[in-house]
């Protein structure tokens, strides 16, 4: 991997980055509690505590995701970064560029 791919694939990790954490923002606001004096229906209220988990699980993933770009991040200047930690073998720059945070190529993932 060039200097420009890795240039490139820097900024879409900064602006993956980016998205993740206004992202986690925003999910940690719609998993607050839900007060059990909330002047809402019984059906409201089952669907607001659904929801509420709905939001938790992807609040967790994003979080993971979050972490992984950051690792990405911090390895990207690695003489070994890019390469499948399974195989061995190059990913694919298209897949980097589409999931910056992957550290196996396609056949291992």
């Amino acid at each position: 991997m060039n200097h420009e791919e890795k240039q490139q694939l820097r900024e879409r990790i900064n602006l993956e980055i980016e998205s993740a954490t206004e992202q986690v923002i925003e999910l940690k606001e719609l998993t607050q509690p839900i007060a059990p004096d909330a002047a809402i229906g019984r059906i409201s209220r089952m669907d607001a505590i659904n929801n509420k988990s709905v939001n938790e699980l992807l609040l967790s993933k994003t979080k993971a995701k979050l972490q992984k770009l950051e690792s990405s991040l911090a390895f990207i200047d690695r003489d070994d970064y890019g390469l499948c930690r399974v195989c061995k073998k190059p990913i694919p720059l298209g897949r980097l560029m589409m999931l910056p945070e992957s550290d196996k190529c396609v056949d291992c993932a």
